[in-house]
Order: C-alpha cells, then structure tokens, then sequence
C-alpha cells in the first residue's frame, strides 16, 4: 500500500491520522504540536485546557479560555507548516464561547462529540477553520449533516466515526458496548449519507475511524476496508512529548488487560478506564467543584469528574479517573511520536 495522505479542503496531512483529543490536560500543545511536526493532525483538548491557570478555580471560563489560545498558539510553534485542531465537547457549558476562542487562535480544525454539534457552524462561519463532527452512528451523522445543510447551508469537512473500543465517554449504551459493533461497518453507514453532500457541495468529506486501532497494521487495515483515516488516541499517552505526567503514563504501562472496564461515568454516560481503587470504592463526595458539563446529575454523582480528571494529568494516581482506550494494556514502553509515525509508515509501504 502506498502512503496515503488525508485531505479535506485546503489542508493535507502527510499521514492519514488524528490524535485524539484528551483531556482533561492529556493532549496539549505538546503532544498536538509533535503529532503536527510529524505529519498528523494534532488534537488540543479544550476540556478544562486552563486547569494550570493560578486563576483556575475562581474564574474559570476565562482561565480555560485564556489557556486554549496559548497552547494553540504554543502548538503552531512546534509545527508551523502542521495542522492543529481543538476538541471540543458539544456537552461543555459556554461551548459556543469554546468555539469562538479557537477560531480566533487560528485552530485549523474543530472536532466535536459528546453530543450533536448542530451549532458548531455558527462560530466558525467566514473563518478558515474547519469542522468535524464526531458520530457513533450513520443516523447521528445524517441528522448533523441535514441540520448543516438546511440551517447553515454548509457540510462536514470531515466526520470521525468512533466505535465502542474507544477511551473515555462512549457515545453507546451498556448494552451496545457488549455487543461491540465494529466501527468500520457503522463507517459503511456514514460512507452512504455523506454522498448526497459531497455531490451538493462538491468536494470530498473524508470518513475517519476511532476507537481500538493502535498499531500500524491496525491503520492498514482500516484503510484497505475504506476508511480515509484513523484517529488514534491511546497509542499517543506512552510518548515522551504527551503532556500527562509521567504517573499517568505509567498506570498505561503497568495496565493488565482485566485492568480496562466500562464504567458509569458522573455525567451519566459510560466510559472506558483502568479501575484503580478509588473508582472501584465509589467515592461519597458529591461536591460539584468547577460546573463544566451541561447536564452533570450534580446532586447525585459519586465525585467530580473535573477533580478526577484533573488529579490523573498531575499525576495524582490514587484519586484519579484514568480514562483509556480498549488496547492501553499493550502499551510497554514509553516512546516517541515519531517513533510512531515511522511504525505506520511502515505498515503502509508494505
């Protein structure tokens, strides 16, 4: 197989690969600015980006907004000829505010899940910034494409299609996740509904898969089956340049396969993690710290995810939530992202 790069309006990437977006203060400007260098395209995650900030606890809006535009911008300075995107969650309280934020910064691409961005257009509209739903299923991406093209008159730049072997919240039921439908049929599904909109808008909507590829041959794979890309986020943790500490990584490296199980999540969706004691023991404290997620059940959840979430990317093991994808288990070494990317290029030539 020939190298294939991954298109989609005026942007090229050399390699066909998104690194996923992971936050909270997993995937920064480090981790997305080396992806970039690398011929990826780099993922900040805008979920709690400002989680550094001194000001972080009592104004945080304005220190998570703040702090995306500089790892943007710090981002753009590793990779000046790369592309660097912002993932941002439909599910985030003032997402419009989020979204607007990148676009200023100059983000190349915004990819947005945990929910349907039907207004992502909005606060991108006249901006060169590119947008991408991400989807689990082709009625999700039928009902986005539809709502795009009859509200705002413009279609995906690309779609991520992500199957239930992904890391962190699932965009599937309980159920649906045992059953584990493989992502590259529900690609099928979104493959047939783009059609109608590449043909209207005349230009090509590239269909990427996420959610269990981790080696080279994984990414093969996929693409001999029809996919335009793959976006892969664990794979990225175990690397020097991801932004985690370095505890986080190694809970990756240590992991056992019966390690990694769904969860319920405090935001009322599952999720995919290591189980450590802290989340095995479901903590009691129910405080809601920080009011980051629109409909977050605050008078019922067993901790918050924000203060989890943030004690993982510090290092803080042992009163964390150490979201991961289905394969973190195979992780034994911490490498770098180009060592990565020389692994796929491999692959591909064969």
């Amino acid at each position: 197989m020939n190298l294939i790069h991954l298109p989609f309006g005026n942007l090229k990437a050399k390699f066909p690969i998104i690194q996923g977006g992971m936050g909270v203060g997993i995937s920064l400007h480090q981790l997305a600015g080396h992806v970039a260098k690398n011929g990826g395209i780099g993922v900040i995650s805008a979920a709690q980006v400002g989680y550094r900030e001194p000001d972080f606890l009592t104004n945080t809006l304005a220190a998570n907004l703040r702090s995306l535009k500089d790892e943007l911008l710090k981002a753009k300075a590793i990779a000046p000829q790369g592309i660097i995107g912002v993932n941002i969650m439909v599910a985030l309280k003032h997402y419009g505010e989020y979204a607007k934020k990148a676009v200023e910064a100059g983000a190349d691409l915004i990819i947005s899940g945990a929910g349907l961005p039907l207004d992502l257009p909005l606060f991108t509209k006249g901006s060169a910034t590119k947008i991408a739903p991400i989807v689990s299923s082709g009625k999700a991406a039928s009902v986005i494409c539809r709502m795009w093209d009859r509200k705002h008159q413009v279609a995906p730049d690309c779609i991520v299609v992500e199957g239930p072997l992904a890391g962190g919240h699932l965009g599937f039921s309980h159920e649906t996740i045992a059953e584990n439908p493989d992502v590259l049929d529900i690609m099928k599904e979104v493959k047939e509904v783009v059609k109608d909109y590449e043909n209207k808008y005349e230009k090509a909507i590239p269909v990427i898969v996420a959610g269990g590829f981790y080696t080279g041959e994984d990414v093969r794979l996929a693409l001999e089956r029809g996919a335009d890309g793959v976006q892969m986020g664990t794979r990225f943790v175990t690397t020097y340049e991801c932004d985690a500490a370095s505890a986080y990584k190694e809970a990756y490296i240590k992991a056992e396969k019966e390690d990694i199980q769904i969860i319920k999540s405090p935001v009322g969706m599952p999720g995919r993690a290591i189980l450590n004691d802290y989340i095995k023991n479901t903590p009691g404290n129910k405080a809601c710290f920080y009011h980051c997620i629109e409909k977050c059940g605050v008078t019922t959840i067993p901790y918050c995810i924000s203060k989890v979430l943030i004690a993982a990317a510090k290092g803080d093991i042992e009163h964390a939530l150490l979201f991961c994808g289905s394969n973190a288990y195979k992780a034994t070494h911490l490498e770098t992202v180009a060592d990565i990317f020389d692994e796929i290029k491999g692959a591909l030539e064969k």
